[in-house]
């Protein structure tokens, strides 16, 4: 998986929101517009517009750089990348959970 360094992010006055537009995200990860829009058609990104332009948050960066290691390099469809986001959710929400649980145990005495 590449290791790239995140691309200069404009902070914008609407909200103090640091945000990349979606054609400077195109150009900085050398990927094509429309796999920009099935990310956001399938729910894995969020995009939101402002001033005619769509932009794409900083904190979802990250994710951005998953899905394209994914889809580009492990050749993963869409439907593969919804389901390996709900299944990470999921074990992310058993984590909080056992570790509440153990947060009981250990409160209680047991």
């Amino acid at each position: 998986m590449k290791n790239w360094q995140h691309p200069p992010i404009k902070r914008s006055t609407m909200e103090q929101i640091n945000k990349i537009s979606l054609p400077e995200c195109c150009t900085y990860y050398n990927i094509e517009a429309g796999f920009l829009q099935q990310l956001g058609d399938h729910g894995l990104l969020q995009f939101f517009s402002y001033e005619e332009e769509s932009y794409l948050t900083h904190d979802q960066l990250a994710d951005l750089e998953k899905y394209i290691h994914f889809y580009y390099e492990l050749n993963i469809n869409m439907e593969g990348m919804e389901a390996i986001k709900h299944l990470l959710g999921r074990i992310l929400q058993l984590q909080q959970e056992l570790k509440q649980y153990r947060a009981q145990q250990v409160y209680a005495g047991e």
